[in-house]
């Protein structure tokens, strides 16, 4: 707080007065007052500017004087150099300059003295008296997470260590093939989000939500419900956190406000990544299934059982998103399920109308105790004409699909080419 007179019903022009007057008696506050006055009106002060005015009107009235009684003559050099200073300092740039060097000049003095408002104003510090609420807030904060997690730490790691060790010889290798985010995500937010995101309420509709993407995915191996959401939260530091690091590593001059554009992008990235493994997986499963279905019907022709033409699929096949789906059904038959009820959860995981298709027409056929081996017969013929349709269709649509590229790319290329030499002799003049 400063111990400085203040008069607030008094002009500008008074309470400069007021200010010089006490600082010259060596009360520092008052010199960062007058010091604060300059800064703020950028001009000089009333008695300064009447002194070089009345010094200006003097010698142009004695300058006409003499230029009256003899045209040639001149004021001498003292008396035409304060006129131009005069004149000078009147200026409105001059007056900044010269109230800005005042400025500097009387914070310096009061800092010197001993004023803490003027050293901090020297050092800037008045000009982010906002940042200490956010400083005190960052620290409790900081306090709060580190609290948390050491919390975490402690409270389950034998069970996480446990966990680990059953997961560390079946997913590693699996984690390569899913990216590099969620392969250097997931011990981080496994460790330290995951446990958090289980003891939520709202647990049972993370569940409903994450568990059929994750299973279209084929990531239920990988992934919980939980785990997803975790990957969500954690993506909102990690994103800015790696930007911070190759903002710092590469000495780039990036903006710091891109920072909450990256947590978002962060929160959505899972979302975005687990929609495109969903599509690669139907696609998968789509140019597989042709194969498969004839492997199907030949062995149950041949005498297998449905189980059983499923293995001999999966054995001769080559691995793929499809023959995984079918892993699942025997597995699923194995432990109790219904033939049917095994076909229903493909059907639900897979999410392709083709596979709902496929697995309605053996339920129906299972539930009235018909042969399935026309049925697949006939499943797969209908599986082929669908393919060499698709096939057709996309032939069909690729001219115009590569339209555009060649309106924006290839044509002005060739232009360039073709009239580049016809444009240089014209301008050349030969």
């Amino acid at each position: 707080m400063l111990k400085a007179i203040e008069f607030e019903e008094l002009t500008a022009d008074n309470k400069f007065t007021i200010y010089h007057e006490s600082c010259e008696q060596g009360q520092m506050a008052n010199c960062f007052q007058e010091a604060m006055w300059y800064k703020k009106y950028e001009r000089l002060d009333s008695e300064e500017f009447n002194k070089y005015r009345s010094t200006k009107e003097t010698l142009q009235a004695r300058r006409k004087k003499i230029k009256t009684e003899d045209p040639s003559a001149e004021l001498d050099d003292e008396s035409f150099n304060n006129l131009k200073t005069a004149l000078t300092s009147m200026a409105a740039e001059e007056q900044k300059r010269i109230a800005n060097a005042k400025y500097l000049t009387l914070i310096d003095k009061a800092c010197k003295g001993g004023e803490t408002a003027a050293c901090n104003e020297k050092e800037g510090k008045n000009e982010a008296t906002g940042t200490g609420l956010l400083y005190y807030s960052s620290l409790i904060l900081m306090g709060l997470a580190v609290f948390l997690i050491s919390k975490t730490i402690f409270t389950d790691e034998d069970t996480f260590q446990a966990q680990e060790k059953l997961d560390e010889g079946s997913k590693v290798d699996e984690m390569a093939k899913h990216g590099i985010v969620l392969r250097y995500s997931r011990p981080f937010f496994k460790r330290y989000f995951s446990p958090i995101v289980s003891g939520m309420k709202n647990k049972k509709g993370l569940k409903e939500k994450y568990r059929r993407p994750l299973a279209a995915a084929g990531l239920t191996n990988i992934l919980t419900p939980e785990d997803f959401f975790a990957f969500k939260l954690f993506l909102i530091l990690g994103f800015p956190i790696v930007f911070i690091l190759l903002k710092t590593f590469l000495e780039a001059d990036w903006d710091l406000i891109l920072m909450p554009v990256l947590a978002l992008v962060g929160f959505y990235y899972p979302d975005i990544w687990i929609n495109g493994k969903i599509q690669d997986r139907q696609k998968e499963i789509i140019a597989s299934m042709s194969f498969s279905v004839d492997m199907l019907a030949l062995s149950v022709e041949a005498g297998l059982d449905f189980v059983a033409a499923m293995a001999k699929v999966i054995e001769k096949a080559k691995a793929n998103a499809l023959t995984e789906e079918f892993e699942i059904v025997i597995r699923e038959i194995k432990i109790g399920a219904s033939r049917a009820e095994a076909l229903r959860n493909l059907s639900w995981r897979a999410d392709l109308i083709q596979i709902s298709s496929f697995c309605a027409t053996l339920i129906a056929a299972d539930s009235v105790g018909a042969s399935i081996g026309p049925i697949l017969k006939a499943l797969a013929v209908e599986i082929r004409q669908k393919k060499s349709s698709d096939v057709e269709k996309a032939g069909a649509t690729a001219a115009t699909k590569i339209l555009f590229p060649m309106m924006f790319l290839i044509i002005p290329s060739v232009l360039m080419i073709v009239f580049a030499p016809i444009v240089m002799e014209m301008v050349s003049g030969k």
